[in-house]
Order: structure tokens, then sequence, then C-alpha cells
């Protein structure tokens, strides 16, 4: 059981340094501003509301938390891997 909160805590950890490098990434571009910064923007926005349902149906059929953070972490690192190559 003390495994289970450790990986919990190491998910939760990761996810948090992951997210703020695309928080960067995010902010660097719509400081240079542009059609790009502006499409980013609204993207942010709806994949934001998205994550968030899809989480709360995830928990509200049952899964477990920590399938929860996988979801976000592989959604965090789709969106840093997309932002790095712009």
């Amino acid at each position: 059981m003390l495994f289970g909160w450790w990986k919990m805590g190491m998910d939760l950890s990761m996810l948090a340094m992951e997210s703020q490098g695309v928080v960067v990434q995010r902010l660097t571009m719509m400081a240079m501003g542009g059609p790009a910064a502006q499409a980013e923007a609204q993207l942010m926005v709806t994949e934001k509301i998205l994550a968030a349902g899809e989480a709360a149906m995830m928990l509200a059929t049952g899964a477990s938390n920590g399938k929860v953070v996988s979801s976000y972490r592989r959604k965090v690192r789709a969106n840093a891997l997309r932002l790095s190559r712009r």
C-alpha cells in the first residue's frame, strides 16, 4: 500500500514539472504574439475543458486516480512535443 502512495506522489510530481514546462512554452509563444499565439490560446482553453470533462467521466465510471493522472501526463507530454516542434 505504501508503494501505491509513493508512485502516486511521484506521478503527481512529474505531472507538475511537465506541466510547468508546457506553461513556459505557451507563455513564450503568447509573448511573441501573432496568429499562432491566438490559436494556441484558444486550443489551450478547449483542451483544458475537454481534459477536465474526461477526468470527471473517468472518475465517475470507476477509473483509479492513477489512470486519471496518467491520462493528464499523456496529454501534457503530447503538448510539450507539439510545442517544441514550432
